[in-house]
């Protein structure tokens, strides 16, 4: 029998619900950055990075280009219990952010890069805030996540978010690196084979083309090859 693909697990953490959103209180009236995809959002979708290269406060990119160390940011100085919790994961922490998704905002259906466990790394989401009438959708699967609660998610499958409630939802979350330790804790709860990379058929060439542009829109030199390999992907799939 085919092992079915793992896109999520809810993982075995609950987390304080209250010292969440005290030490949410203590930055939510800080600098919130909007998200840089302006074209694959409706409303306001915004972030605060708490873990960023050089501790930058304005840098809330989930994956970097350069080599410098993930540090905290300043916003983190009074905020022990993020520390607390981004510290339980016992890997590298490449990037930590509190995104917030206004009431009536919408993120549009996507896929990302490379953004699952089978790629070496790993997206966490830990709600602070939510509500009844939030609407995550992955891989046409509603998924419903509670304050307190840890859930990994496989955004490399077709994912949205809709805020149709009457506050905005504010989740911590966090990208680290696959370990030995993230290992034991993922194949404890579905079995390794579960964790391939998604059939290239289902890679359409119209995603394909939405990954470059959204390359060549950041600018960056270390996307240079990987754009020529997506580009070489694409003209395979045409020519398919």
């Amino acid at each position: 029998m085919e092992t079915k693909t793992t896109s999520h697990l809810k993982l075995p953490f609950f987390f304080d619900a209250s010292k969440l959103l005290f030490d949410y209180s203590l930055v939510m009236n800080q600098n919130w950055v909007p998200h840089f995809n302006t074209s694959g959002y409706k409303g306001e979708w915004k972030a605060i990075p708490l873990y960023a290269p050089k501790g930058n406060a304005s840098n809330i990119y989930a994956f970097q280009q350069s080599n410098e160390a993930i540090l905290e940011t300043p916003l983190m100085s009074n905020c022990n219990y993020f520390k607390e919790v981004i510290s339980s994961f016992e890997c590298p922490i490449l990037s930590a952010r509190l995104l917030r998704l206004n009431v009536g905002a919408e993120i549009k259906p996507h896929r990302d890069y490379k953004l699952g466990y089978e790629d070496g790394n790993f997206r966490i989401h830990i709600p602070i805030i939510t509500n009844n009438n939030i609407q995550f959708i992955l891989n046409d699967e509603k998924i419903t996540m509670l304050p307190g609660e840890c859930w990994y998610t496989n955004v490399n499958y077709v994912h949205s978010v809709s805020n149709h409630g009457k506050k905005d939802r504010i989740h911590l979350v966090i990208d680290a690196e696959r370990n030995e330790w993230s290992d034991n804790l993922f194949f404890s709860l579905a079995p390794k084979e579960s964790f391939q990379p998604i059939q290239e058929k289902i890679e359409s060439s119209e995603t394909i083309r939405l990954i470059i542009d959204e390359l060549k829109r950041k600018n960056e030199p270390a996307s240079e090859q990987l754009i020529f390999e997506l580009e070489q992907k694409l003209s395979k799939n045409i020519i398919e």
